[in-house]
């Protein structure tokens, strides 16, 4: 059986399937030789289980020509985020090659082979001269099965004592460590002892652990290790079937040892390699380089290959477990760049990217975004840009269905719109269900999955704002869970926020926003709304009502930024400044708005009688132009237009030229 189709198997969210996805897992449980209870107990996680449903499927599941197999689990859990193994580790199906050129004859000890010196190398390796080394040669003994067993053997020899006698006697490994029974081998503790006994508690310093495979060929333990840069100190072939490699973990007592090992068998079991955890103890007995055993040697294959220390190698892990994607070269890339996402908006925003509006109170924040919700629906314009047509989820947080819904159908009334794609637009309705984002968005991508959205509305994000909104590290983590929504969905994440208190005309755009600079920095658009300043004559002359007007400025990421925009807000929708009224006005807030605001003091009829008092000083040759009144009052061309527009019919522009229509062309 595959113990990487249940690994996928244990990924899936069965709560999140479709009823003929979790057939299909059956299905293909029973074509790979499972039982039914792997089916069963998986299901149970869902609230749509009956006890005895599975059983009466897996019944009927007698096979056909084109069986469900094992490999559609796989899949199902690698579409949903899940990876068979971290990047760089051995995957489930790589072959296992030898080339060669391994650095010691494909596991066959050289010709040269001085056995003497393989052990030497091992104490050296291993120990201090001072740490004593606890070891079995001959003292044997065989059970009722008739295998061979170590006992205690030898625990109060030094490990200098040990190399000077074999420095003695370089071709007489027997002369230092005793005679073995040739059927058997030999065997060396890896870890020093303190010549007491041979127990954990004899331990004095937890430098090593064994890592043993009998499963594995001895070539794919060879490769596997080295993949998975295992921290080994020494790599020595058993005489049998396995290598056994001892592995720096540098722990600094016996429940950190213990807690190190753990992990490191966890991580490699992980990886898919099945290996001995009996081998867990650090007073366990290894293979002796050096001797021979039924004819085969216990020799040293490697030494020190891997990371230098269990800190480094511990790094390593982090790397190749930690989900990120794997470093890439540029060269990749020179004659084949990747597809970039397609535009939401044009020239602002592309799919799968995010994009913040920031703006102060009354700018009709959450009336900008719905009509960017019907403009991406419909594949109309938003505020002059092109949307790309798609689906778009708005997520309402703050006012209550009704009013949402309601809100939509006057946004598409005053927009004289056809509601040709009203279901392209949906609406989840949080309003008294809000929970934090980080709560949120696992709820949220669930529910989107496979509905192929186009884009993710959230409004307004104070509804769901987690940590201290003045703290860039707690806004971070906020922020990376719109980059959570956009890389598991595939959508853009698109959001508001409010602007800080206090006079913003000052500010640029990007620091405008209330709370930590994360927020306006983080998104890869950022539109920003401030309230315009009007003159006398925009307030009095261009619109009626209670409409504001505003401009919109941009910080860009992907494209230039945009030239700013000035609209109006006139109740339920935001309208183009076509006439170029607003081109000339002030932020609320800056230093130009605060002199124009205390000029303010001239009525419409006041602004009235200015207008015929400059036509009557400047109309002595019954020729006025738009130029000459622009110049006699200090305004612009717009204001002129304005005014005269504001003015009824009593002047006319005529080729240029300003005339009164009560029939006097000279006087008042």
């Amino acid at each position: 059986m595959d113990n990487n189709i249940l690994a996928a198997l244990g990924s899936l969210d069965v709560s999140a399937l479709s009823r003929a996805e979790w057939i299909q897992v059956g299905m293909a449980l029973k074509e790979e030789g499972y039982p039914c209870s792997i089916w069963d107990d998986w299901s149970r996680n869902d609230k749509r289980y009956h006890p005895g449903e599975c059983e009466k499927k897996w019944a009927g599941f007698n096979g056909n020509n084109t069986p469900v197999k094992g490999g559609t689990i796989v899949q199902m859990a690698k579409d949903r985020g899940w990876m068979p193994c971290a990047e760089g580790a051995m995957a489930w199906d790589d072959t296992i090659e030898y080339d060669g050129n391994d650095g010691f004859n494909g596991f066959t000890p050289p010709d040269a082979w001085n056995p003497t010196e393989d052990l030497i190398t091992y104490l050296e390796l291993l120990f201090d001269k001072d740490d004593r080394v606890g070891y079995v040669t001959g003292d044997v003994w065989q059970d009722s099965e008739g295998r061979w067993l170590p006992s205690k053997g030898v625990y109060d020899r030094t490990a200098g004592e040990l190399i000077a006698s074999l420095r003695k006697h370089p071709d007489d490994i027997g002369a230092t460590v005793g005679d073995w029974k040739t059927e058997v081998g030999g065997w060396i503790r890896f870890n020093p002892l303190d010549g007491e006994g041979v127990k954990n508690e004899n331990v004095t310093s937890f430098k090593f652990a064994l890592v043993e495979s009998d499963t594995l060929s001895i070539a794919e333990q060879d490769v596997i290790f080295r993949k998975l840069e295992l921290p080994i100190a020494a790599l020595v072939h058993s005489g049998g079937k396995s290598l056994h490699a001892i592995v720096r973990v540098d722990a600094a007592d016996y429940e950190e040892y213990r807690k190190r090992v753990e992990f490191l068998y966890d991580f490699l079991e992980k990886q898919g390699v099945a290996i001995d955890k009996q081998n867990r103890n650090p007073s366990r007995l290894s293979r002796m380089p050096g001797v021979t055993r039924n004819g085969n040697r216990q020799y040293l294959a490697a030494t020190n290959i891997g990371r230098k220390s269990w800190t480094e190698w511990m790094d390593y892990v982090e790397g190749v477990t930690d989900e990120l994607p794997a470093m890439e070269s540029l060269a990749d890339y020179k004659d084949n760049p990747p597809e970039l996402p397609e535009e939401l908006i044009q020239g602002i925003l592309r799919r799968g990217h995010k994009m913040l509006i920031s703006g102060s109170s009354k700018a009709g924040k959450s009336f900008l975004l719905m009509e960017l919700c019907v403009a991406i629906a419909e594949g109309k314009k938003w505020l002059g840009f092109p949307c790309r047509k798609g689906r778009v989820l708005y997520v309402n947080l703050e006012i209550d269905p009704a009013s949402c819904i309601n809100r939509f159908l006057k946004i598409y009334e005053a927009l004289k719109m056809p509601k040709e794609n009203m279901d392209s637009i949906v609406v989840w309705n949080l309003r008294g269900h809000a929970v934090p984002l980080d709560q949120l968005v696992p709820k949220l991508i669930r529910r989107v999955r496979d509905q192929h959205f186009d884009a993710i509305v959230i409004d307004p994000i104070y509804k769901v704002i987690t940590g201290d909104e003045n703290s860039a590290s707690e806004m971070g983590r906020f922020c990376n869970q719109f980059d959570k929504i956009c890389n598991e969905t595939g959508c853009s994440a698109i959001y508001c926020h409010h602007h800080s208190k206090g006079a913003q005309g000052a500010k640029k755009a990007i620091d405008r926003a209330s709370g930590s600079g994360v927020f306006a920095r983080d998104p890869d658009a950022q539109l920003d709304m401030i309230q315009l300043e009007l003159s006398d004559d925009v307030m009095n002359n261009v619109r009626d009502g209670n409409a504001t007007a505003w401009r919109l400025e941009s910080n860009l990421r992907e494209f230039e930024n945009i030239a700013p925009v000035n609209f109006w807000f006139e109740y339920p929708i935001h309208c183009m400044d076509k006439g170029g009224y607003l081109d000339e006005m002030p932020a609320q807030g800056s230093f130009a708005a605060g002199r124009m605001k205390n000029s303010h003091s001239k009525t419409a009829d006041e602004c009235a009688e200015e207008f015929r008092n400059a036509y009557q000083a400047l109309n002595l040759d019954g020729k006025v132009t738009v130029q000459d009144m622009m110049e006699y009052l200090n305004v612009t061309d717009k204001t002129i237009y304005a005014r005269l527009k504001k003015m009824g019919g009593e002047f006319s522009l005529k080729k240029g030229r300003i005339i009164r229509n009560d029939g006097a062309s000279k006087d008042v």
